[in-house]
């Protein structure tokens, strides 16, 4: 007996702002994890870092910045 094909139900705007939610707040999580990595394995390396940065030209910064975020969306793309 076939009857009509089960119709999908769209999840509620509730649900899915809840799962953009724990997506964002994952996405934070794992960049403090990485962003605490260097200090907590090798404070000293991680200081010299960041005379250098203090050094940087604003211009720099911002290029730095944009390629971090460039390759952050070229990263996403790719997997998904």
């Amino acid at each position: 007996m076939q009857g009509l094909p089960h119709r999908r139900q769209r999840p509620s705007a509730e649900s899915r702002r809840d799962a953009v939610a724990d997506w964002v707040m994952g996405a934070l999580a794992l960049m403090l994890v990485f962003e605490g990595l260097l200090p907590f394995l090798s404070p000293t390396m991680w200081r010299k870092a960041f005379e250098r940065a203090m050094r940087m030209s604003d211009g720099q910064i911002r290029f730095l910045g944009l390629s971090s975020m460039l390759l952050g969306l070229l990263l996403l793309t790719i997997l998904h």
